[in-house]
């Protein structure tokens, strides 16, 4: 028997009026989510892997790279702050207030109060939300997963720590320079 519930989805207008506090709030599936600030060993992974697609892509005019804090409205109940998000060139969904839309490549770096949400929750929001290429990578493992969307769900591509892009040609990342 199912139970009648109140509860509403939230919305962008809701996730909008979230006080600054500092910490990073995320609506998955309408359910708001909370995080701490993520560790120094956390930044220095995204600051390494965000120098690396800024020099391939940014600096060559093949599209930009966003860092978090930036807003990226997946859909209606769907609003969400990956750690980095690449909008290739031609992909019209930047806002001057936050992204809408589905970036062309997100990146997820695991912390413990996100792992679980990470692989399990945003996997399947961008999966749903038609993100062509989800990147978790692990600092504590030294593993990254790449996963591209091919017919709807995302396939885990294998590499041997250089990861080339799916999304355009000639973009590598380099893991042996960012762990």
């Amino acid at each position: 028997m199912s139970q009648v519930s109140d509860h509403r989805k939230l919305r962008y207008e809701d996730y909008a009026r979230i006080p600054d506090d500092g910490l990073r709030h995320e609506v998955i599936d309408g359910e708001h989510f909370m995080t701490p600030s993520p560790t120094s060993y956390h930044q220095l992974v995204l600051q390494r892997i965000n120098i690396q697609l800024f020099n391939q892509i940014m600096s060559t005019g093949l599209g930009t790279v966003f860092v978090a804090p930036i807003d990226v409205e997946l859909s209606e109940h769907d609003i969400v702050q990956p750690d980095l998000v690449v909008v290739l060139t031609g992909n019209r969904i930047i806002t001057p207030t936050k992204i809408k839309g589905s970036p062309d490549l997100l990146i997820e770096i695991l912390s413990p109060s996100t792992r679980d949400n990470d692989r399990n929750r945003k996997r399947q929001s961008y999966e749903a939300a038609g993100v062509p290429e989800y990147w978790i990578a692990d600092p504590d493992e030294h593993e990254v997963a790449q996963l591209v969307l091919t017919d709807g769900k995302y396939v885990a591509r294998e590499h041997d720590g250089k990861l080339g892009l799916s999304i355009v040609d000639n973009v590598t990342v380099d893991f042996s320079e960012v762990w």
